[in-house]
C-alpha cells in the first residue's frame, strides 16, 4: 500500500521499503519508560508512560531526538508487543500512554489500542509535532483523550529553512483544530492529572522569537474552550546547526516577548526555566522496555 498518512504524501510502498519518515510499516520503538519531564498534569508524581517511535515525518535541523528521528534508531515490535509495553507502564504507574511521533505507524498502534483499551485505565496521549492530515487524525479519534501537538512555525520560510516543510504551517494549524474537535476541554482529576483535553507546545528558536509572535497570537484567535499552552525555552544546539544561526540558545529577552504575549492574551498554560536548555533533559535511547 502506498503510504499518505502524513501531508508528504510520499506514496512509497513501506511493506518493501521506507518512506520519508525512514521507516517501514512495522512498529519500532527506542525506548518505553515513565518520563518524568512533560507538563506537570501529565508527568505528575509518577511519570508519563512514554513510548518514543523511530522515525519521523519532519527533517529538523534542531532535532533533540536525532538518534531516532533522523538515524532510525530502534527496535521492530509488534502491536501484541505495543499493548504488553501499555500494560507494563500502567503497571509501574504510569498516569497515562504517551505516544511520541507515533504518525507514521498509525494502524499498527490502533491495533496495539485495540488489544489493550479493554484493560487500560488511564488516558491515551498523542505527543505529535503537528504536520498532520486530518484524514489520519480522524483514524485516532476515539483511542486518544489528550492530544500534545507542537505548533512550530508561522512562516512557510522557516519551516521550509529547518523542517523541509513549506507547507507546516498550512497542516499544523488545521491539526490543532481537529485536535482540539476531538478532545473537548481540559479535564482533570482530584489530583491534578489530565485526563482528557488539548495542550499545545511552542518552543521558541533562536532569532524567530517574531515567528512565535505570530503563533501565539494565532492561538489566541483560532481556537477556542479550555486549553492549555506550553511556551518551551529547552532548545539546545546540536553537531548539526554549529556555525549557523541556530548554534545558541533563546535569549531571556526572546524568550520574554513570547511569554509576555501569552500572559496580554490570556493563554493558561507553562513555560519553562532558563535552565532548561541543557542537554540532560533529552532521553538516552537504549532501548528500555521495548
Amino acid at each position: 500500500m502506498n503510504c499518505t498518512l502524513c501531508p508528504r504524501e510520499c506514496g512509497v510502498d513501506r511493506s518493501i521499503t521506507v518512506g520519508f519518515c525512514g521507516m517501514g510499516e512495522k512498529i519500532t520503538a527506542a525506548k518505553a519508560y515513565l518520563h518524568r519531564f512533560e507538563e506537570p498534569p501529565i508527568s505528575g508524581k509518577n511519570g508519563s508512560g512514554t513510548v518514543f517511535f523511530s522515525g519521523c515525518n519532519l527533517a529538523c535541523v534542531f532535532c533533540q531526538n536525532d538518534k531516532i528521528s533522523h538515524n532510525g534508531f530502534g527496535r521492530e515490535i509488534t502491536p501484541q508487543r505495543l499493548a504488553d509495553i501499555f500494560f507494563e507502564l500502567q503497571e509501574k504507574g504510569a498516569h497515562n500512554i504517551n505516544l511520541v511521533t507515533p504518525t507514521h505507524f498509525s494502524p499498527n498502534i490502533i491495533k496495539a489500542l485495540d488489544i489493550a483499551k479493554p484493560r487500560l485505565k488511564i488516558p491515551v496521549i498523542l505527543n505529535s509535532s503537528g504536520y498532520e492530515k486530518i484524514a489520519t487524525l480522524k483514524m485516532w479519534e476515539g483511542y486518544i483523550d489528550i492530544y500534545l501537538p507542537d505548533l512550530k512555525y508561522f512562516s512557510s520560510n522557516l519551516s521550509e529553512k529547518y523542517s523541509k516543510a513549506p507547507d507546516y504551517f498550512k497542516y499544523a494549524s488545521t491539526a490543532v483544530s481537529e485536535m482540539k474537535r476531538q478532545v473537548g476541554d481540559i479535564q482533570l482529576d482530584d489530583d491534578g492529572i489530565l485526563q482528557k483535553g488539548l495542550i499545545i507546545r511552542h518552543l521558541v528558536l533562536p532569532g524567530c522569537y517574531k515567528d512565535s509572535l505570530a503563533i501565539i497570537e494565532w492561538i489566541a484567535k483560532n481556537i477556542n474552550g479550555k486549553f492549555l499552552v506550553s511556551i518551551m525555552n529547552q532548545y539546545t544546539p546540536n553537531e548539526r546547526v554549529k556555525g549557523t544561526e541556530l548554534d545558541r540558545t533563546v535569549s531571556t529577552f526572546e524568550y520574554k516577548k513570547v511569554l509576555n504575549l501569552s500572559i496580554k492574551l490570556d493563554l493558561n498554560g507553562f513555560s519553562q526555566m532558563r535552565g532548561s536548555a541543557i542537554s540532560s533533559y533529552t532521553p538516552i535511547f537504549d532501548l528500555e522496555g521495548i
